[in-house]
């Protein structure tokens, strides 16, 4: 499941690489990640918190879809 993120830096511009990077590295879920892994989390705790995502996931679709009709 790892991917390499690469970024190229251009005219030397390093503060917009980093932005690029960081953008990337939000959507690749780095940062939720390191923050999961922080601390221990209780298998219990992991599905709860698993199934509240995808509650959350569906009833932001469902909105979505009530939006369009």
């Amino acid at each position: 499941m790892r991917t390499i993120v690469q970024v190229i830096v251009r005219d030397n511009n390093v503060d917009q690489a980093l932005k690029v990077l960081k953008k990337k590295m939000q959507r690749e879920g780095v940062f939720r990640e390191m923050k999961l892994r922080r601390h221990h989390e209780k298998p219990s705790e992991k599905r709860a918190r698993e199934k509240d995502e995808a509650v959350r996931r569906f009833r932001k679709l469902e909105r979505k879809r009530e939006d369009r009709d």
